[in-house]
């Protein structure tokens, strides 16, 4: 019991501030290209409460997770009005990539703050740095994944804003699907994998190099103790 409460214990905080940050930066930099509404809607607030989908963020991955499939979620999106925006094709782009790259900085700041635990003894350093090794990988992730180019991932937005109308319409008309696509291709091979005894996993097979490269490249960087990667 104790092990479980500690898995949770490490696995929660990083998670609640990865999601929480990631969605008021959305909100964040709409507002600075014209878009009140998430402000108007009180979602810039760093109180993991008020993005917490009940059902994308707790029920969903606990239900995978009891029927030992790959545990995926969401949190509550943070309303933007595109048509509010001072130049929608344009700052699509940038609202859009804002979650992903506060992601991205946070597993830095994780690498960095590792470094601290050095002062740290015992249980407390060792629980410090498994939060933050956990942290690191759990915002890469979240980084690599959300920059998919496909809507409604931030990626796919942001292909959208970067491509000509000619390819841009017809990517921005999937997002009524992308759910749907992403849902598939996460549980399909999971429960086919189940049934027969394999192990692949596509979603994963594709954001994994990345993944991989960012954790390899970030925590040779910015930690500096050794013995700690």
């Amino acid at each position: 019991m104790m092990d479980v409460l500690y898995q949770i214990s490490v696995a929660a905080i990083p998670i609640l501030l990865a999601i929480t940050f990631h969605e008021v930066a959305h909100g964040f930099v709409a507002r600075q290209y014209g878009d009140p509404t998430a402000a108007e809607a009180g979602r810039l607030s760093l109180n993991p409460l008020r993005h917490i989908d009940p059902f994308g963020t707790v029920i969903l991955p606990g239900m995978l997770l009891f029927a030992g499939l790959p545990p995926f979620g969401y949190a509550k999106p943070v309303p933007v009005d595109f048509r509010r925006l001072q130049n929608p094709k344009r700052d699509m782009i940038w609202v859009a990539a804002a979650g992903p790259s506060v992601n991205l900085f946070m597993a830095i700041g994780a690498a960095l703050l590792l470094n601290a635990t050095a002062v740290l003894s015992g249980g407390a350093q060792a629980w410090f740095q498994t939060m933050l090794q956990t942290a690191i990988a759990v915002n890469i992730v979240l980084f690599v994944f959300n920059m998919i180019p496909l809507p409604p991932l931030d990626g796919g937005r942001v292909a959208v804003g970067i491509l000509p109308l000619g390819l841009a319409r017809p990517l921005a008309r999937l997002e009524r699907y992308g759910m749907f696509i992403i849902f598939g291709a996460l549980l399909i091979p999971a429960l086919v994998n189940q049934f027969f005894g394999t192990n692949f996993h596509p979603v994963w097979a594709i954001i994994q190099p990345a993944v991989k490269f960012l954790y390899k490249g970030i925590t040779g960087l910015f930690i500096l103790i050794p013995g700690i990667s």
